[in-house]
């Protein structure tokens, strides 16, 4: 079968059915990655609000109920009702079954996407049942900052109006929304992090670095922006579209992010501090790009930014209330730690071409790498050479 509610216990508020039709929350949510966070930090942030009295998560059942977010939904969001599905299965997630899923007369004013790719399957048929049969009033989607094609022109922080990949499918998926006439207003995240989160690559990069003592390869001068924004502060910034909604929609197009920016370098010191690693001690190799290309690094080798303004503007978004050097003490090294992340078997070859020559720091002949990352070498297909 491809779709099965959720064996999960759940609860609904005590409110009557008249105002759960008329005031319900639908959040879909993804499997995983790195907008893993986004619906249960969305969650806990809708039930803060009057304006909501139930809230629905279709769940993508291909999550792993065992790690973060997800084994906290019970504990942590006791009334929220969850439903799994298999979300990736195009093929029967028809308006028909979607709607059996959710209910037959279930119907909700306000919907969150936060696991369409393009408009296919679930995603598409959500958008269907809400322009048809919920008369939703704000479809709130998240896409991506990431389909930002900036020009030689664009001023940073990018802008709302910043050309895009025009065959991004989060393009295709606003596109289609709006073509069914949907109240729709999209969000652009960027680099997410989280307390509950199930993807930490770009930070964990630098503490993989820091803790065995090996240099920080960072392309060309480590002074590019980057906004590195909690998944709590972006739950903030899609729930306030119930603030101004006639707002939300008629400007439809928000840039999602924190407005605290980052050079790259000034990320490796913050977590540095965290790890109670002396700032002396941090050794970066800034390397040129155009020789080496991106290599290991998590973040584009050039300026990549956006920053919430018209969510201000526009919204009255109060602003980020979390800080990435506050958080990198209070719960993320912890979490890097208890993830196995000093242990853990890395391949640092690219870090090691990249260092080898430099003179910025004596490394040993590359040697400093061989007790993270052992060069071995297989003779067990090497064949005897005759010679005649």
């Amino acid at each position: 079968m491809a779709f099965a509610p959720s064996n999960r216990p759940f609860h609904h508020t005590a409110a009557s059915s008249s105002s759960l039709s008329m005031s319900a929350a639908l959040i879909v949510q993804n499997k995983g990655g790195g907008h893993g966070e986004l619906g249960f930090q969305l969650a806990k942030s809708l039930e803060g609000k009057s304006k909501i009295t139930s809230i629905t998560i279709l769940q993508d059942d291909a999550c792993n109920d065992e790690k973060e977010p997800f084994k906290s939904y019970t504990t942590d969001i006791p009334n929220v009702k969850v439903i799994k599905a298999n979300l990736a299965d195009d093929d029967s997630m028809t308006t028909a079954n979607i709607q059996s899923l959710l209910g037959a007369d279930a119907s909700f004013d306000y919907v969150w996407d936060n696991s369409s790719k393009k408009p296919v399957g679930a995603g598409k048929s959500i958008c269907e049942l809400a322009a048809n049969s919920w008369n939703t009033k704000v479809y709130t989607y998240v896409s991506s900052a990431g389909m930002y094609q900036p020009t030689d022109d664009t001023t940073f922080p990018m802008a709302e109006t910043t050309p895009i990949k025009e065959g991004a499918g989060q393009n295709q998926f606003d596109s289609y929304a709006i073509e069914l006439g949907l109240p729709l207003v999209s969000f652009r995240p960027q680099y997410i992090y989280g307390p509950q989160s199930n993807k930490n690559d770009y930070i964990d990069w630098y503490f993989d670095r820091l803790v065995r003592e090996l240099p920080l390869p960072i392309p060309n001068d480590g002074t590019q922006k980057v906004s590195l924004t909690s998944s709590q502060d972006v739950a903030s910034l899609l729930a306030s579209v119930l603030d101004d909604e006639e707002a939300a929609v008629a400007q439809r197009f928000f840039n999602c992010g924190t407005d605290e920016l980052l050079s790259y370098d000034d990320v490796a010191y913050l977590c540095a501090d965290a790890a109670g690693i002396d700032r002396s001690k941090v050794m970066i190799e800034h390397y040129d790009a155009e020789l080496f290309g991106k290599a290991t690094f998590p973040f584009r080798m050039t300026d990549f930014y956006v920053a919430p303004d018209t969510a201000k503007a526009k919204l009255g978004w109060a602003g980020p209330s979390c800080r990435l050097g506050s958080d990198l003490k209070e719960y993320y090294y912890e979490g890097y730690v208890a993830r196995g992340g000093p242990t853990k078997k890395m391949d640092l070859g690219k870090d090691y071409e990249i260092v080898l020559g430099s003179k910025s720091y004596d490394v040993d002949g590359g040697g400093i790498y061989d007790k993270w990352d052992p060069v071995v070498f297989d003779s067990s297909d090497v064949k005897e050479l005759k010679l005649e």
